[in-house]
C-alpha cells in the first residue's frame, strides 16, 4: 500500500467514529432521557478524546509528506486532511475534551431555562462555553482574529472584515425594503387547529417530494430542527406548533434541503473528507432554496393550497393568491427561525455582532440579556417580552456554534446566486412547481452542487454553479422583485 492508501485507511475509520459521535448528539436532541445529560456529557467528552487524538496523530504529517496524489479527487482529500490536522494539532487535546463535555451538558441546561424562562439559570453555563471557546480561538487564531478562527471552521475562507462590508451592504436595501412592506396592510395569519398527526403526515410527503430518501433517513421531533449525519444515514427533525402548521412544513423542507445535500455527495466519497458539504454557507444555501425560493414561490404554495384543503378541510382561507400571502407575510417577530425572507438577515446580523463582542471580550455574559433586547428593538422596533423570544431562543451558543450565525446570510446569498442560474436553466420552472413538481430543480442542485461534497472551496462550488462569483445583487434583487409583486409595490 502507498502512504496515500495508508492515509486514507486511516482517515474513514476517524470518519466513521465522527459519525458515531454525530449519533449520539442526535440522541440527546431527540430520544435521549433528561436524567442521562450528564453522563452524555462524558461520553462525548470520551469520543472527542478519541477523534482529537486521531486527528492530531503524528502519523497524519508523514503521510501527508510521502502521500502522493494521481487526480484531483486525491489533491482535494489530501487538502482537507491537511486542513483538518492543521487545526486539531492547535487546540490542546484537554481543551478539545472539555469543550466537547461542557458543551454537551449545556444544551440540557439552555433547553431547560428556556422552558422555564429563566436566563439566570443559564448564563454560567454560557460564560464556562464562552471563556473555552476564547481559549479555543486564541490558540486557532496564533495572534489574529479570534472570531476569524472561529469562522473558520464553518465557512473556509471567509472573514469578519468581508462579511461585515457584505453586512453593511446589505442592511439599506433589507430595511428599505422591510419599510415599504410593513407601510402596507397584511395579510390575517392563519387561524385554526391543525392536529399534530396530520401535520407530520404532510410533512412525510413533503420530505419525499423534495427528494428526501426514508430507506436512509428519518424524521423526528425536536425543540430546535436540525440535520445531523451524512452518506447513507441522514436524520432530519422538525417540530410542530398545532396553531401554525407553517412552521412544521417548512421546517422539514429547509432540513430537507440539507439532508439531500448529504445525500447527493458522489457515493465514492462515503467516509472521507469529501463526503461532507463544502461548508456550512453551501449547505444553508440548499436548505433555503429548497425552503424559500422553491418551497414559498407562489407557484408551489398555489399547490401547497389545494393539499392543504384535501388534507385539513376548509381552514379559512379563499383562494391561492391569498395563500400565497400568508406563506410570505412580512411581519417583525421575534423568532429567527420564523422570520420572514425580509426580516432573516436582519436577525443573523445582530447575532454577528453580538458573539463577535462576546468573543473579543467587549460584552460580558451578564450585560448579554440587556444588549440583545436593546438591539432588538432598535433593529426590529418591538420589545422582546421574554427570555425564550430572545436571547434563549437559539441552541447554537449552548453548543459553542459561534462563527456559525453568518453562514446563514452566506447561505442566502448563495441561494440567490443558484436561484438565478437555475432560473435560466429551466425556463418553465413555474409551470412544474405548480404541479408540485420539484423535481428538476432539486437535479439540478444535485448535478452542480450537491454531488461534489468537499471537492471545491465553497466560493468556487457557487461560482462553477452559476457561472459567476457569488455576490449579494441576485438575493436583494430576488427579494424586492417578489415582496414587490406580493405586496404591490
Amino acid at each position: 500500500m502507498t502512504a496515500y492508501d495508508d492515509l486514507m485507511a486511516f482517515q474513514r475509520e476517524t470518519e466513521a467514529l465522527a459519525q458515531i459521535a454525530g449519533r449520539l448528539g442526535w440522541d440527546q436532541e431527540t430520544m435521549m432521557p433528561r436524567g442521562a445529560a450528564d453522563q452524555r456529557g462524558e461520553e462525548m467528552g470520551a469520543m472527542e478524546g478519541v477523534l482529537h487524538a486521531r486527528r492530531t496523530d503524528p502519523r497524519l504529517a508523514d503521510w501527508l509528506e510521502a502521500a502522493e496524489p494521481e487526480d484531483d479527487e486525491a489533491h482535494a482529500q489530501l487538502r482537507l486532511i491537511r486542513r483538518s490536522f492543521d487545526r486539531a494539532t492547535k487546540v490542546p487535546a484537554d481543551l478539545a475534551q472539555a469543550l466537547a463535555r461542557v458543551t454537551s451538558t449545556a444544551q440540557g441546561i439552555w433547553a431547560e431555562a428556556r422552558a422555564a424562562e429563566k436566563i439566570e439559570d443559564f448564563l454560567p453555563t454560557l460564560a464556562e462555553v464562552i471563556a473555552l471557546k476564547q481559549q479555543e480561538a486564541a490558540a486557532l487564531a496564533q495572534g489574529g482574529d479570534l472570531y476569524d478562527a472561529l469562522m473558520d471552521d464553518y465557512e473556509p475562507g471567509a472573514t469578519t472584515a468581508t462579511t461585515a462590508a457584505m453586512f453593511d451592504r446589505m442592511r439599506p436595501r433589507l430595511v428599505r425594503l422591510r419599510a415599504a412592506v410593513l407601510d402596507k396592510p397584511a395579510p390575517a395569519p392563519l387561524n385554526g387547529h391543525f392536529g399534530e398527526p396530520a401535520q407530520l403526515r404532510f410533512s412525510r410527503d413533503l420530505a419525499a417530494r423534495f427528494g428526501y430518501d426514508f430507506t436512509r433517513g428519518r424524521l423526528d421531533l425536536a425543540v430546535h430542527p436540525f440535520s445531523s449525519g451524512s452518506g447513507n444515514d441522514v436524520r432530519i427533525t422538525t417540530r410542530v406548533v398545532e396553531t401554525d402548521p407553517f412552521n412544521c412544513f417548512y421546517s422539514t423542507i429547509h432540513e430537507v434541503g440539507h439532508a439531500c445535500y448529504e445525500l447527493g455527495i458522489d457515493p465514492d466519497y462515503l467516509l472521507t473528507p469529501l463526503g461532507n458539504g463544502a461548508s456550512m454557507g453551501v449547505h444553508e444555501s440548499q436548505s433555503r432554496i429548497y425552503e424559500n425560493q422553491l418551497g414559498r414561490s407562489p407557484a408551489f404554495t398555489g399547490w401547497m393550497f389545494r393539499q392543504m384543503l384535501d388534507r385539513f378541510g376548509d381552514f379559512g382561507v379563499s383562494s391561492p393568491e391569498e395563500f400565497t400571502r400568508i406563506v410570505n407575510r412580512v411581519q417583525p417577530g421575534f423568532i429567527r427561525t420564523e422570520a420572514d425572507e425580509v426580516h432573516y438577515n436582519l436577525h443573523v446580523m445582530m447575532r454577528f455582532d453580538l458573539e463577535r463582542a462576546l468573543i473579543k471580550g467587549d460584552l460580558q455574559v451578564a450585560d448579554l440579556e440587556a444588549a440583545w433586547n436593546d438591539r432588538f428593538a432598535t433593529d426590529f422596533g418591538v420589545a422582546v417580552d421574554r427570555p425564550a423570544h430572545g436571547v434563549l431562543q437559539d441552541v447554537h451558543w449552548s453548543c459553542g456554534l459561534f462563527g456559525y450565525f453568518p453562514t446563514y446570510t452566506l447561505g442566502n446569498v448563495y441561494a440567490g446566486c443558484l436561484h438565478q442560474a437555475l432560473r435560466a436553466a429551466l425556463p418553465d420552472l413555474d409551470d412544474q412547481l405548480a404541479r408540485g413538481d420539484v423535481t428538476a430543480a432539486t437535479g439540478w442542485l444535485r448535478e452542480n452542487v450537491q454531488r461534489h461534497g468537499g471537492l471545491m472551496a465553497p466560493r468556487d462550488v457557487i461560482t462553477q454553479a452559476c457561472g459567476f462569483a457569488p455576490t449579494e445583487a441576485p438575493l436583494l434583487d430576488y427579494l424586492d422583485a417578489k415582496f414587490g409583486a406580493l405586496y404591490g409595490l
